[in-house]
């Protein structure tokens, strides 16, 4: 592979004009398409093998028209001090409202608050309910605009008027993150290189693959189905991936200058041995993207395959652009050590002096390997520890900003109505095989009356055929308590005495209902996930390191890392340790997503700091170093690059703290506080501790795998083998 890269390096280096032109070329293509695409709308949300999708399947067959999945809001309206909602100004007020809620074009219904018993018993707080046709992923901007006209009109009359309920639900924007992650990138690649131009080269070749990357996805978006929020995590993904790969090869190309190459064959050499690397590294990555398939949730899927393909075009703009630009700056970007003249003064670099802060850092593990590997091991471990007291779930409106009107309506119903009120059950009765369909609506009304944290089951509301029936239960508790989880699970432990006393089939759908089948879904994944995206990568790895031990040692740095991770997420959005600091106005559960969302994205960016640091002391092995010299050698060369990529991911997550949405403040702390433990303790002390006690024994593979295991040659032996080819090449001046 290396020899392979090396020529397209090479050629690259050459045909800068006709590679550059092809990725302009690619560009626009992408953006032709997006600007000529449909606008891209919410793509539809299902979780296939859950009974709350069973249960909302089951309603479209038999209350056609009915949107059972559609999304719902609920206006919450208080009076004034000393005043009740039934006075006649108030509600000439909420009357007016219902009727403007009513208008709209996606609008199915709006249940008035005096017809609907929707007041409270002290009579200063009532709601309309709105059900809309299609879900909340798929709801216009215009529907949410006219809702939140109503309210305002409401408002002008001297009522409180608070807005909850799904129909607000949107794709967070990030943009001013990604801007600011962007501009922290900049500044640590200027340091990183000392050079505008060669810190220039990663942030403008990440752009254009993210550019085309979305630009696809948006021209994809209506025939596929991809909505608008698939593109976030392609870009996130795309931003991270592509500044690191074309960061490793610029680096490696400086180095390969530092040792008096000329331009053209450092470039190759630089794309052979580095952009070997990035293959592998790129490789990883899709296969934990992909992976998310098996969770088996389609906006997920979908999610992973966009990041995928966005992955892959990072790859291959790192292993073509990266070159092709290289042979524009020309002399602009220095050797390794010297600086431009704006930044260092055009200084040399210098030929012999004190090590630097990797060798000297890799220097002390290889001599005290045991109290680094103790010292790291133990670390993460206590971090850990909060993670045995993980719990998971979905957020709510309880959990928003007390700032938010979703949060204010949330604890307006609650003072109302009760805690349970925001989190209702539906429960669907399908007595078609039953012989007294009546009978069996009232056997489950009566059997969910006996149940604890029940407050109110309405009457039984059957369809048109009389076959299937709606009852409503309110419990006790929050929506995300687990008390309410509890009575989910009670209220579907009473199928089976229901089917055998009348034939029919109980379900339990909603909100609530749903988002705790969710949750349990994406607990019972995790495994699977894990065990895919890991062994397939430690397959992967086989082959890159040929070795046994370091694979393995790579996955269980991950593991590790990953749950030191989950327990300072515990810690600080469940048990509210240091919450103030990170601005958490609400604990509670952590988001269902954020384990396997922490797998895969993590575990693709710290194979690719274990890539290109590992290949560095394999290199170095394979070129006659004994071990302990290997492994100095390669933070000599890569401990500075893979500092400087992990500043820059831990930067970028980092802007999402800032966030007012619990979900991404959470998934920014997550990922930055990962990307930390993995790289500066795992990557940077467990990994050359490890490899320092293992020795030889590192890089063993029996004798039999070694035959089967094709060469691909990621260290670049064979262009210690290959003659330089003849022609004419620019010289690096001195």
């Amino acid at each position: 592979m290396a020899t392979y890269l090396y020529k397209l390096g090479r050629f690259a280096f050459r045909r800068r004009h006709f590679v550059a032109l092809l990725w302009v070329a690619l560009l626009t293509l992408a953006g032709v398409g997006a600007a000529s695409a449909p606008p891209a709308g919410n793509s539809s949300f299902s979780i296939p093998g859950t009974e709350a999708q069973r249960a909302f399947d089951l309603l479209e067959q038999r209350f056609p028209g009915m949107s059972a999945d559609g999304a719902t809001a609920r206006v919450v309206f208080k009076a004034p001090e000393g005043q009740k909602m039934t006075d006649a100004g108030n509600k000439a007020a909420v009357e007016k409202t219902v009727k403007e809620l009513g208008s709209g074009s996606e609008v199915a219904s709006v249940a008035d608050p005096y017809t609907g018993k929707a007041v409270s018993r002290d009579g200063t707080i009532a709601y309309a309910s709105v059900k809309y046709k299609v879900s909340g992923m798929e709801l216009e901007d215009s529907s949410r605009d006219a809702l939140k006209e109503s309210a305002g009109h409401a408002r002008d009359a001297g009522l409180t008027v608070e807005i909850g309920g799904d129909a607000l639900t949107t794709a967070p924007e990030t943009g001013s993150s990604e801007v600011i992650g962007i501009a922290i990138a900049a500044v640590v690649l200027v340091i990183t290189f000392g050079s505008l131009i060669a810190a220039g080269l990663p942030l403008l070749t990440a752009i254009i693959g993210v550019g085309i990357g979305v630009s696809a996805i948006t021209a994809l978006a209506t025939p596929l189905d991809l909505g608008s929020t698939t593109s976030t995590l392609a870009t996130m993904i795309g931003l991270a991936v592509g500044i690191d790969y074309a960061l490793f090869i610029v680096s490696r190309y400086r180095a390969e200058l530092a040792e008096g190459r000329d331009r053209e064959e450092a470039a190759g050499r630089a794309v052979g041995t580095a952009g070997s690397a990035v293959v592998f590294a790129g490789l990883t990555v899709v296969i934990a993207l992909v992976g998310l398939s098996v969770v088996n949730i389609p906006m997920l899927t979908k999610m992973g395959v966009a990041a995928a393909g966005t992955v892959a075009i990072a790859v291959l703009i790192a292993l073509t652009m990266i070159p092709a630009l290289l042979g524009y700056a020309g002399r602009t970007v220095k050797p390794a050590g010297e600086k431009s003249k704006l930044l260092g003064g055009g200084r040399a670099a210098k030929k012999a002096g004190r090590p630097n802060m990797g060798t000297r850092w890799a220097s002390f593990v290889v001599r005290r390997p045991v109290t680094v590997l103790l010292l790291g091991v133990v670390g993460l471990g206590a971090a850990a520890v909060p993670a045995a007291s993980l719990e998971l779930g979905l957020p709510d409106d309880g959990s928003q900003p007390v700032s938010t009107t979703q949060r204010r309506a949330y604890d307006l119903l609650s003072d109302g109505f009760g805690p349970g009120f925001n989190g209702p059950l539906m429960v669907v009765v399908d007595a078609k095989g039953s012989a007294d369909k009546k009978a069996a609506f009232a056997k489950v009304g009566d059997e969910i009356k006996g149940l604890k944290d029940v407050v109110t089951v309405t009457p039984p509301a059957p369809n048109k055929a009389g076959d299937t029936a709606i009852i409503t239960v309110v419990p006790k508790s929050q929506p995300s308590s687990a008390t309410t989880e509890d009575l989910v699970h009670a209220i579907r432990g009473k199928s089976a005495s229901i089917a055998s006393a009348t034939d029919a089939k109980l379900l339990v759908t909603g909100a609530t209902a749903m988002n705790i089948d969710v949750s349990q879904k994406l607990n019972d994944a995790l495994l699977p996930y894990l065990a895919l995206v890991v062994g397939l990568a430690f397959l992967l790895l086989i082959v890159v390191f040929r070795s046994i031990l370091v694979p393995l040692k790579a996955a269980l740095g991950f593991l590790l890392s990953v749950l030191a991770a989950l327990g300072a997420v515990v810690a600080v959005f469940q048990w509210g340790w240091l919450s103030g600091l990170m601005n958490v106005e609400q604990t509670g559960p952590v988001m269902s997503m954020m384990p396997i969302f922490m797998v895969g994205v993590v575990f693709g960016l710290a194979m690719d700091y274990e890539v290109f640091l590992v290949t560095r002391m394999r290199e170095a092995y394979v070129h006659g170093e004994n071990p302990g010299q290997a492994v100095v050698t390669g933070f000599r060369y890569s401990a500075r690059v893979v500092t400087a990529a992990a500043v820059i991911m831990i930067a970028v997550f980092s802007g999402f703290i800032g966030s007012s949405e619990a979900m991404i403040k959470m998934i920014g702390f997550g990922l930055a506080i990962a990307v930390f433990f993995d790289a500066f303790i795992v990557r940077m002390a467990v990994v050359p501790a490890v490899l320092a006690l293992l020795g030889r024994r590192a890089w063993w593979l029996p004798a039999w795998l070694d035959r089967a295991l094709p060469n691909v040659d990621v260290e670049g032996e064979g262009l210690r083998t290959d003659s330089d080819p003849d022609g004419d090449r620019e010289l690096v001046s001195a």
